[in-house]
């Protein structure tokens, strides 16, 4: 099921209008991505017509143990194209400052500020009756389609808001949302996933041919499919097969875990072509692509689902980056590094939850945090959250500068892991009886928070 966005195009003094509102001025201005971003949040009405209802007009998954199998969604006609010289859009590496200064730009605190606005007062709200009904809110969708979040990857020559590499704009944007909730933030940022993709590894063709579908009025659901449903998986070794035939290819296997798998058009899926792991773009309305439910333990609300695919013929377009595994493995580590961020916003909105809850909370004649082993875990909390956040931030600004950073973010996501999923514990703890009933949001961020260790593909920065 697609989404649809309205638009409100304004045209400023001295700058032509674009298809997003952005005037030229604003495209050269090096502030340009937060100002369109605020643009987009000031015209929309979203803010103020979202309520706490039940999503009635959407076929949410089933969570019975049966649960539901379904054809791929019926997608658009995606037209083949391409530009006339046959030369991809990359973007250029973010400059390096030879400081080593981690704190964020103007422009992207700006942008931080302005998805912080959104998580705090739209996503914030939702959270309970999304991961209910393992789904998210049409509406809230429609939402973060406005305020630009498919477009954040994408080069402004191919209709995006980016100028230069976007993985740290990506991972402070994947943070904010995840402090109003990780389900519905990877519900959000699952559509940019494949956007970003293609922007950072697609031909000529691919980007001609899909991308002009995200950054129109009607963008499309679409899913990184990475995890398999299997013991010990390895996400760089990949049991999804996919082999040759004639001038396309067929695929076989199952990945599990998508986000918006029944909704999305469009996935990009990890399979082994000759030995090497490589990523495929398969349209969801393709022959021999099915979907399953797959209700979770946590990230409900980004209504997971399975993606079987059983000799599912592709065409040579579906190629996405190189054959020889560097486009994939590029792709897992930044995939990774998008959890990671998502693991910091949620372990923020623990943190900023426990403390005004054990001192207001009373025992034997005093608040709880005058107990030393209560302020000594509030404590290491927001120890362990900064050092998750370093070396995060450190990964993000190496990738946005083309350095390598393959050991950083397998720093950042052992840390995250680890750390994240004892800071959901200790707020369950910190809370007592109260962190372990649904009265409280603590149980939902313990159960999401478990999930960064597990999950792959999905979000990417």
């Amino acid at each position: 099921m697609s989404t649809t966005r309205s638009t409100r195009d304004a045209t400023a003094p001295g700058g032509s209008r674009s298809r997003h509102g952005v005037t030229s001025a604003d495209s050269r201005d090096p502030i340009g991505i937060a100002v369109a971003v605020l643009n987009k949040l000031a015209q929309t009405s979203a803010l103020d017509r979202f309520g706490l209802r039940r999503p009635t007009e959407r076929v949410v998954f089933e969570t019975t143990r049966a649960g539901f199998r379904t054809v791929g969604n019926v997608s658009r006609a995606f037209a083949r194209k391409g530009r006339s010289d046959g030369t991809p859009v990359r973007l250029p590496a973010a400059a390096a400052t030879g400081r080593f200064d981690l704190t964020p730009t103007e422009d992207e605190q700006m942008l931080v500020d302005v998805v912080g606005e959104f998580a705090a007062e739209v996503v914030r709200p939702a959270a309970t009756e999304a991961d209910e009904a393992c789904a998210a809110p049409e509406e809230l969708l429609r939402s973060s389609l406005e305020i630009g979040l498919p477009i954040l990857g994408v080069p402004e020559d191919l209709g995006g808001i980016s100028t230069e590499r976007s993985a740290m704009a990506g991972t402070l944007v994947a943070e904010a949302l995840a402090k109003g909730d990780l389900g519905l933030a990877v519900a959000c940022l699952a559509p940019g996933a494949v956007s970003t993709a293609l922007s950072l590894w697609g031909s000529d063709e691919q980007q001609a041919t899909y991308l002009p579908a995200f950054t129109g009025d009607d963008v499309p659901a679409a899913a990184l499919a990475l995890t398999e449903p299997r013991p010990l998986y390895d996400a760089l070794a990949p049991e999804t097969t996919v082999v040759r035939d004639g001038d396309g290819f067929v695929l076989n296997g199952v990945k599990s875990l998508v986000p918006r798998a029944a909704d999305a058009e469009l996935f990009v899926v990890g399979a082994l072509l000759d030995g090497a792991p490589a990523l495929f773009l398969v349209e969801s309305s393709t022959e021999g692509l099915r979907i399953e439910s797959e209700p979770s333990m946590g990230v409900r609300a980004a209504g997971l689902g399975r993606v079987l695919l059983d000799d599912v013929r592709v065409g040579p377009i579906a190629l996405l980056g190189d054959t020889r595994g560097e486009a994939y493995a590029e792709c897992v580590r930044l995939a990774r590094l998008g959890w990671c961020a998502l693991a910091l916003g949620t372990a923020q909105a623990v943190l900023d939850y426990v403390v005004p809850y054990v001192n207001e909370r009373q025992a034997f004649g005093e608040p709880i945090s005058n107990r030393q082993s209560v302020a000594f875990m509030v404590a290491n909390i927001g120890i362990e959250l900064q050092a998750m956040r370093l070396v995060t931030y450190k990964a993000a600004s190496r990738a946005a500068q083309g350095k390598p950073f393959d050991r950083e973010v397998a720093l950042a996501r052992k840390l995250c892991a680890e750390r994240g999923m004892q800071i959901g514990n200790d707020g369950v703890q910190l809370l007592g009886g109260h962190g372990f009933v649904k009265e409280h949001p603590v149980e939902r961020w313990y159960r999401d928070l478990r999930a960064i260790g597990v999950m792959e593909g999905g979000v990417l920065v």
